[in-house]
């Protein structure tokens, strides 16, 4: 049986993505970071590795497959969206928000688009 050992994002600046993303997530690099690839790997314990990958394609409005993050409640939820756009993402005006809605979207600097998800929702 298989398991996912990485999600894989393209971006235009391998090293601007991981500066934003060992931030947000508190990943460090595997080996050391090239111009062109990067794979992150969390600073303690194990889980998924995010590789960043440099690619020319243009990012996706609706992608079909993103990240989502997850924050224990929507305190925990708000402080980490302003924590995250401190650290360069964007907010994202979806426009498939439900009524009552458990995520918020935003951009990385490369404007790939990830959830923050309030698991208490």
């Amino acid at each position: 049986m298989v398991t996912i050992g990485s999600v894989v994002l393209g971006v235009s600046d391998v090293r601007r993505a991981a500066a934003f993303w060992t931030q947000a997530l508190d990943y460090v690099p595997r080996e050391e970071a090239q111009d062109d690839w990067v794979v992150l790997v969390p600073r303690t314990g194990s889980g998924v590795q995010l590789a960043l990958g440099r690619s020319e394609t243009p990012v996706q409005t609706r992608p079909r497959v993103h990240l989502d993050l997850y924050a224990r409640d929507a305190a925990d939820q708000a402080a980490e969206v302003e924590r995250l756009v401190g650290l360069g993402a964007d907010r994202v005006a979806w426009d498939l928000y439900p009524a009552d809605p458990d995520f918020v979207v935003l951009a990385d600097p490369d404007g790939n688009r990830f959830c923050v998800i309030d698991t208490n929702h």
